[in-house]
């Protein structure tokens, strides 16, 4: 039975229905100015930079004389082969070095919080522990939404010649891989969504942009920074990127979305992992 088309966009109007919790815009220009700017410097020492090294990336890839999906990104590599105590140092450094992305982003939002609010931004933003069960819940399901479409987009991307192949997890066979790719995931986890939907959609807010402008930004965004993966990553994280904007405005929280973005890392990292060591190749 199909939907009138009235129907659908007031359901999609709903989502985006105002909340008490819905940062309101900043009145003085000069305040606008300042948060935008401040948005595009933490962009740029945090998911901003990591755009534009993406995006030199598939130039690189795209000018190589072999095709894009006979190449290979490999993703969590080992930083010092065969030295494992010296190679875990650098992998937990480059788990921690990153979330101070995260620790800035919440602190300058507690220092401009948005108009009536007298919470800490990390409960603003549903980065807490009040809500622990429906959390979990609510990231089980998106991680069931997104990621099993999501695998088998990216095999249709392969296939049709617009995605490199992933090499999720490339670590040697030591007995601190396995934590440490699940510790990665959860790094991945904060920082993408702490910034570009904790952090960026409060501020763009404040500075008086719509939710769909707010939501198509950040996915796009997103998008951009996985286009070292291919044509196929910038589009699969572009969709995965409204879907999590759409349930953030709807339920005013971030954590769910963390426990989604993990909960993904996670089985690709270490599913990965345990097929190759069974001689799977995917």
């Amino acid at each position: 039975m199909s939907i009138p088309a009235t129907a659908a966009h007031g359901r999609f109007a709903g989502l985006l229905a105002p909340s008490e919790r819905d940062p309101e815009p900043v009145a003085d220009l000069a305040a606008h100015r300042g948060l935008r700017w401040e948005a595009v410097l933490v962009l740029g020492v945090s998911l901003g930079s990591s755009a534009v090294y993406a995006v030199l990336s598939i130039i690189e890839k795209l000018t190589r004389p072999v095709p894009l999906s006979q190449q290979t990104t490999a993703m969590n590599e080992s930083a010092t082969p065969g030295r494992p105590w010296l190679d875990l140092a650098y992998q937990l450094a480059g788990i921690v070095l990153p979330l101070a992305a995260v620790a800035l982003a919440l602190y300058l939002l507690n220092t401009v919080r948005p108009p009536a609010v007298d919470v800490r931004a990390g409960r603003f933003v549903g980065l807490d522990r009040r809500e622990p069960g429906r959390d979990l819940l609510r990231g089980l399901g998106l991680a069931a939404v997104i990621g099993i479409p999501g695998l088998a987009f990216y095999f249709l991307a392969k296939a049709i010649g617009i995605n490199t192949m992933v090499s999720a997890a490339n670590l040697e066979p030591v007995w601190w891989s396995g934590p440490v790719l699940v510790l990665a995931a959860v790094e991945n986890a904060l920082l993408e969504e702490v910034v570009m939907v904790g952090y960026l959609f409060t501020r763009w807010r404040q500075t008086g942009w719509s939710w769909p402008l707010v939501i198509g930004l950040s996915a796009l965004v997103r998008g951009t920074y996985h286009l070292y993966q291919g044509f196929g990553g910038f589009a699969g994280n572009i969709v995965m990127g409204l879907v999590l904007g759409l349930v953030f405005v709807r339920t005013r929280r971030v954590m769910p979305l963390v426990v989604c973005h993990a909960l993904l890392d996670i089985v690709a990292f270490v599913g990965y992992t345990v097929l190759r060591a069974r001689g799977v190749t995917i």
